[in-house]
């Protein structure tokens, strides 16, 4: 699973109250996936860290609703919309990919082989009918390699949901994801006026800096999120590219 979320993020909740819906063990460790005993709501951890959850998604939706409203604007009606997302995660920004009827094929990578089963097997139902569509194909594998292998612009929105950001690594390999190489290698294969946006549990100026440098036209977007009594910001960077 290539989706994390900050330490702060997480909900106080009591380990004991779940109970486990399935558990898996693969390279980068143990992911598990609970049913909360308070709410009932589904919960991904990662070697005994919260990952996410099926109550608070607008992080996962805004994700999508902003690279898709600025990549898209003033696309001519019925063009091809191709999204390459990486990252399934409990699927609730591919469910907000599928929502906007432009998009004719949604790419998901995936780097955990189980959560991709857990979605088949149903196991995640608040998004089972965004899995099953037909645009949908889904790669197990580093979103890194995967993205190599594509042809130069071949995507019109890349989302990155795949770490905490470059300030909080879960993998320190993860780093390679906020370095120019690779944001060059994002912008080759974008369409011209292509989208790509990456999520981050908190501000970076040097990842906000390293955009400015690829791509002519990039932002910040602070995410106001709630989680009980706790406030936080989350941030999405944008960056479109032009030719």
């Amino acid at each position: 699973m290539e989706m994390f979320r900050a330490p702060e993020a997480a909900a106080d909740v009591n380990a004991a109250a779940h109970s486990r819906v399935a558990t898996a063990t693969s390279e980068r460790g143990e992911v598990v996936l609970l049913r909360r005993g308070d709410d009932g709501a589904l919960e991904l951890r990662v070697n005994g860290v919260f990952v996410m959850d099926t109550v608070h998604t607008s992080s996962e939706r805004l994700l999508a609703t902003t690279a898709l409203t600025a990549s898209l604007a003033g696309r001519a009606p019925g063009a091809p919309v191709r999204v390459l997302i990486g990252g399934l995660g409990l699927g609730f920004t591919l469910q907000e990919v599928l929502a906007d009827r432009r998009v004719t094929a949604a790419h998901v990578v995936e780097i955990e082989p189980a959560v991709v089963r857990w979605h088949q097997e149903g196991l995640v139902p608040d998004t089972a009918g965004a899995f099953g569509d037909k645009r949908v194909e889904v790669t197990v594998g580093d979103v890194r390699e995967v993205l190599a292998r594509l042809d130069p612009t071949s995507v019109d929105v890349l989302l990155l949901d795949v770490d905490n950001g470059p300030g909080f690594l879960v993998h320190d390999d993860n780093a390679g994801l906020y370095r120019r190489e690779f944001l060059e290698l994002c912008r080759e294969k974008l369409v011209a006026d292509g989208c790509l946006a990456i999520w981050s549990a908190g501000p970076s100026a040097e990842l906000e800096s390293m955009l400015g440098a690829v791509f002519a036209d990039s932002q910040q977007v602070a995410i106001p999120v709630v989680f009980g009594e706790r406030a936080t910001t989350y941030h999405l960077y944008i960056a479109r590219k032009h030719v």
